[in-house]
């Protein structure tokens, strides 16, 4: 995705090219079968969702808009969706996101990392109040953190922290309610903790590896999906 003239351009397929990805359905079985893969595209070739769909379905609002496709998929929770490559959002399956947990968080559940010192007073703010139920909105979840005006600052880099250790995914979006029950603005994102909504049994999984061989396994199934890619080009998403 790039900027030309003032607008949004995605770097996607043509229409009639039959590699590209058509529906959630498809989606779902590329994610499974390749493990991971970001939204827009990245460091590496080839490794986004924008690159494997057709350009001009974006943000059309039809059925084949991937920007539909990525809030029915934090919802339906067949995959994992939140900011998880270089700070960005993207999908990765339910075999593969125990491998990212195990790297990510090196053994540590969030207390035992908060205790240690390893992880900031703002990200136990947050923790805190998502721990207490199934999901919250980040409105929501700002307001009852503690986040805002006259409190705490750097909402958005805390909560996409939690995301790239593996701690908070997306559980969807919605949009806010005013005093008559109306909806209004753009939706904003729903939170989780991975435990809540994919469980714990299934999130730590791999706790058993240590961090670098967890890490060795993602490289591993990244060196053999983009074999021209450079090491460094990798770890800049991983």
């Amino acid at each position: 995705m790039y900027e030309r003239d003032g607008e949004w351009v995605m770097e996607g397929l043509e229409t009639y090219d039959p590699k590209r990805i058509k529906s959630m359905e498809e989606l779902y079985e590329y994610v499974e079968t390749v493990g991971f893969l970001p939204l827009f595209r990245s460091h590496v070739t080839g490794f986004s969702l924008e690159e494997l769909t057709a350009s001009e379905g974006w943000f059309s609002g039809r059925e084949e808009d991937p920007w539909e496709w990525r809030s029915i998929a934090a919802v339906e929770g067949k995959v994992v969706y939140g900011k998880f490559f270089g700070r960005k959002a993207g999908f990765i399956s339910k075999e593969w996101f125990p491998y990212f947990a195990s790297y990510r968080r090196d053994g540590y559940d969030f207390d035992t990392l908060y205790e240690l010192g390893l992880a900031p007073r703002k990200s136990k703010l947050l923790m805190d109040v998502l721990e207490e139920r199934p999901y919250v909105p980040s409105y929501v979840l700002k307001a009852e953190a503690g986040f805002g005006k006259d409190g705490e600052r750097g909402f958005e880099g805390a909560i996409t922290s939690l995301m790239m250790q593996t701690y908070v995914v997306i559980d969807g979006f919605e949009r806010k309610l005013n005093k008559n029950g109306e909806e209004y603005g753009w939706p904003v994102s729903n939170y989780a903790t991975a435990e809540s909504k994919f469980g714990r049994e299934m999130v730590r999984s791999k706790y058993h590896l240590s961090k670098e061989e967890a890490l060795e396994k993602i490289l591993e199934q990244m060196h053999k999906l983009y074999p021209d890619a450079t090491e460094k080009e990798i770890r800049k998403e991983i």
